[in-house]
Order: structure tokens, then C-alpha cells, then sequence
């Protein structure tokens, strides 16, 4: 694999997932994030085995593939590179090489093949909402959500819908909040499949990430 991209187009989508990732893990491929660079696209994958974050943006891909990478480091590495500075992430085998300006950095990989990726979700069913709106159900909810109870199903955010509506529930069984939003308008929004279950470190997750003016709930 071999990109050139700005320090900012590969700093920003490495940021936005690096929240799950944890230096000490069980599993070592864990502290990396997986790495895909193909059709001009740079795609950065960071999992703690309960939430997957994905974010991507443009390089100059000349030789596409996958790699996983220690990911603080790969962040530290990015951060100490001066703002506007190009970029080149090299693999030559087992190693990976950064270089920016006059800094050049080698460091040691894991195959993607060993990174665990969610499988991609079958939607049933999408809605759509605006992202302010699903940032107001986590803010007025998740503080209600049970946390490590044996009753596994309070240690989450439950979402539900008839069609018009979106309702967020939780609780850890002494008090209960809830919070309504309307879908966007426009769209048929069948309730084939009513409500769905988030964890709290989803919830936080998307609550201090999400940017767009809209999302989609699958």
C-alpha cells in the first residue's frame, strides 16, 4: 500500500475514530485501526469489539491495500507533523513508513486480515432524522441508562418508532427517561421493525461525534 495525502486529510477521520481505541488491550490488533486506501479514498476503522467507527476522506492513492496500524501512535505521529505538510504512508512488509517535511517514522503493522470488522448490516429499515434532533434524544436519555446491571438489557438506550416518530427510553430500573423527535417529513417510514437497542458507549459515541446535519438510524 502506498498514499500521499495532507497531514489534515488523514489527521481528521484518524481522530474521529481513535476514541475506541485503547493502548492496552487483550487482543493486540485491538490497539490499531485497520487502514484501507483504495479508489483515491483513505478509510480508518477503529473497534473496541462493542462500537465500530468508520471515517474516511480523499488521498492520492498509488498502490491500494489494507493495513492496521498502532493507532495513539499513529495519532501522536500526525499531530507532531506541522499543519499543511504532505504526507506518504509506505508498507514494506511488515513495517509501515510516515513521511512529512523532514520527520520519518517506521512502524511495526498487524495484517488486516486479524482486524475484527462488524459485518455489514442488512438495513430492514431506515430512518431518517436530523442531527441535531438524535443528539437531543442521547443528551436527554443516556444519563438514565444503567450501567454493568446483570439485567443487561437496562445497560443500553431503547429506540422505537411508529413511523412519524422517533423515541428514545432508558433506565436503570429506580428512574426513566424519555424523548421524542419527528422523522424528517417526505420519506415512507414503515414500522416493520419498531425498536432497536443501543449501548451506552454507542450512545456517548455518537453523541460527541456526529457532525452532519442529518443521520440515518438502520
Amino acid at each position: 500500500m502506498k498514499l500521499s495525502a495532507t497531514r489534515e486529510q488523514i489527521l481528521a477521520p484518524l481522530q474521529s475514530v481513535i476514541g475506541v481505541v485503547e493502548r492496552r488491550q487483550t487482543m493486540p490488533v485491538l490497539s490499531n485501526v485497520l487502514l484501507a486506501a483504495r479508489n483515491n479514498r483513505i478509510s480508518i476503522t477503529g473497534t473496541d469489539l462493542e462500537v465500530e467507527l468508520v471515517a474516511s476522506g480523499e488521498a492520492n492513492v498509488q498502490q491500494p491495500g489494507d493495513v492496521t496500524i498502532p493507532g495513539r501512535k499513529l495519532l501522536d505521529i500526525f499531530k507532531a507533523i506541522p499543519e499543511n505538510t504532505a504526507v506518504t504512508v509506505a508498507t514494506d512488509g511488515e513495517r509501515v513508513s510516515i513521511k512529512g517535511g523532514r520527520s520519518r517514522f517506521t512502524l511495526s503493522t498487524l495484517p488486516a486480515s486479524e482486524f475484527p470488522v462488524v459485518e455489514e448490516i442488512n438495513a430492514q429499515q431506515t430512518l431518517t432524522l436530523s442531527q441535531g434532533d438524535f443528539r437531543r434524544l442521547i443528551d436527554k436519555t443516556h444519563f438514565s441508562m444503567a450501567q454493568q446491571d446483570v439485567r443487561y438489557y437496562l445497560n443500553g438506550l431503547l429506540l422505537e418508532t411508529d413511523g412519524k416518530t422517533l423515541r428514545a427510553v432508558a433506565t436503570d430500573g429506580h428512574r426513566l427517561a424519555l424523548c421524542e423527535a419527528e422523522l424528517e417529513k417526505g420519506e415512507e417510514q414503515s414500522a416493520s421493525h419498531p425498536a432497536a437497542q443501543g449501548s451506552p458507549r454507542t450512545s456517548a459515541h455518537i453523541g460527541r461525534r456526529w457532525q452532519r446535519r442529518s443521520c440515518d438510524w438502520y
